[in-house]
């Protein structure tokens, strides 16, 4: 009796735990966006995510590949979110690009996430030593840009922005103040500072797109 119970114990300790993908990837995201890439090192990402060296390298290859699928779920959860403040037909487009902007703001002031954007976060302290890195988040970045550009350029066909409108330069624009935005989070600014931002942008629309 003693022996099966000393049997079935050893057994219940020894059983693996189960790795969890999402939550793994959702600890290292915010190591990534809080420190950058190359400052998040691996001993970083196993104690923040309670996995071993071997199961991160046997799930991800690296700390590069780790990043990567980051990236892709940064995108599939948070710039998903966003775009969808955007496409939504229904909204005039000034209301559309006010909900976009003010999804944004919130996330980049958020307590639940780390301050800023992760994109430009982690772009701001790429090195070179660290190109395939700076490469694929200057892609994403202009994923964003040509996402914008296309809601523009879908707005002015119905007829919603007039037809001399410069959207490459009104996308550029855009892109500029976000990003501005996101350093103004990153160094302490309120939900309601960005928030009088976009106000005031929204205020200069009609001379913006009619430029």
């Amino acid at each position: 009796m003693t022996m099966q119970m000393t049997s079935c114990t050893k057994k219940g300790r020894g059983r693996p735990k189960v790795f969890d993908r999402e939550a793994t990837l959702d600890r290292a995201m915010e190591l990534f966006w809080q420190h950058g890439y190359e400052a998040t090192s691996l001993a970083d990402l196993v104690e923040a995510t309670g996995a071993k060296a071997p199961t991160l390298y046997a799930e991800f290859t690296n700390k590069e590949g780790l990043f990567r699928a980051v990236l892709d779920r940064y995108v599939s959860t948070f710039a998903a979110r966003h775009k969808a403040q955007l496409f939504c037909d229904e909204k005039p487009v000034e209301q559309a690009v006010r909900d976009y902007l003010t999804a944004l703001a919130r996330c980049f002031t958020s307590t639940d996430t780390p301050a800023g954007c992760f994109l430009i976060n982690t772009s701001a302290t790429v090195s070179a030593s660290s190109e395939q890195i700076a490469r694929a988040v200057r892609t994403r970045h202009a994923q964003e840009e040509e996402m914008l550009l296309a809601f523009l350029t879908q707005r002015q066909e119905k007829g919603e922005l007039p037809a001399h409108t410069d959207l490459s330069a009104l996308t550029a624009f855009i892109s500029c103040l976000i990003q501005g935005m996101s350093v103004s989070a990153r160094e302490g600014a309120a939900p309601e500072d960005l928030m009088q931002i976009i106000d005031t942008t929204l205020g200069l629309w009609p001379t913006l797109v009619s430029s």
